[in-house]
């Protein structure tokens, strides 16, 4: 638990903002260490600091057929090779109760999927490792919601939260961003990090050419998106990132490539420098509210 209350407090002392970056789904070893070496080489030189992020299963892959990972024990493995060679921390996802103790000894962020924020079973377990626990707001939850969700992990005994936005539906197969989120979701008293990739996701919005459908979705406006977060002034940014997204075995257009994150992370630690030295002369909005 000292660990993560001290990582905690790094973490919302952070600035402009945190990291957590990676790819989506473990797809090997090599490639993991590979995509951990040069994300911390560029987070280093941007100097911002950095949890390394990869799932060892994405159990709900919109087909059966899609690509999981290696599953629970290799990919811990995996990961603690990971933590072990480049001095990170690591951010995975849980799925089932079940999982979280073993998650706990390796990660030390442990993300509750948006489709699973509202499950209490599952928030009370990853709370009882005493690590970090990052909750994406459900696609379909109003901002407020996740002041629910917050309060599940603190009354677990465990403070060390985050929440994180990721999109809302708007419609069939799409998402949108609504930046008022980003302020309305400080009501859960703790760090607000927006999800700049996933928020992008068309989901079930990609027909296959042998039938049936996954997710597709908008790369190219990651940009937008990020720039918008970060002049709100968030505390941190997930991203997705890999060498070669139009061969990621999953959610490839989403995932940002690595060739540009330098840049990208450049842009927004401008823009949030800015933004952020503005926000100490804010108007109180208090008083229009009524």
């Amino acid at each position: 638990m000292d660990s993560s209350v001290s990582l905690y407090t790094q973490l919302k002392a952070a600035q402009p903002f945190f990291v957590m970056a990676g790819p989506n789904v473990i797809e090997s070893e090599e490639h993991v260490m590979k995509m951990a070496k040069h994300i911390k080489a560029i987070t280093t030189k941007v100097g911002v600091p950095l949890i390394f992020k990869s799932s060892f299963d994405k159990a709900n892959r919109t087909s059966s057929k899609s690509f999981r990972g290696p599953g629970i024990a290799e990919g811990l493995k995996i990961l603690e090779k990971v933590k072990v060679a480049y001095d990170l921390p690591i951010v995975t996802d849980v799925h089932e109760s079940s999982q979280c103790e073993a998650v706990g000894k390796v990660a030390d962020v442990i993300q509750i999927p948006a489709f699973l924020c509202r499950q209490t079973d599952l928030l009370v377990a990853a709370a009882k490792t005493g690590k970090i626990i990052n909750i994406k707001k459900g696609q379909f939850c109003a901002p407020n919601v996740m002041v629910n969700s917050a309060e599940k992990v603190r009354g677990a005994g465990n403070q060390n939260v985050m929440v994180c936005e990721r999109g809302t539906m708007f419609g069939y197969n799409d998402l949108i961003v609504d930046p008022r989120n980003l302020e309305w979701m400080r009501e859960a008293n703790c760090p607000v990090v927006a999800d700049i990739t996933h928020s992008l996701q068309q989901p079930a919005g990609q027909k296959l050419d042998g039938g049936g459908v996954a997710s597709g979705g908008f790369r190219e406006l990651i940009p937008c998106i990020a720039r918008t977060s970060v002049a709100v002034g968030v505390d941190g940014i997930f991203m997705e990132v890999h060498d070669d997204p139009l061969s990621a075995p999953c959610d490839g257009p989403t995932q940002w490539p690595l060739r540009h994150l330098e840049e990208l992370l450049q842009e927004l630690v401008a823009i949030a420098k800015v933004s952020k030295g503005k926000q100490q002369f804010a108007i109180d909005l208090t008083p229009f509210r009524d």
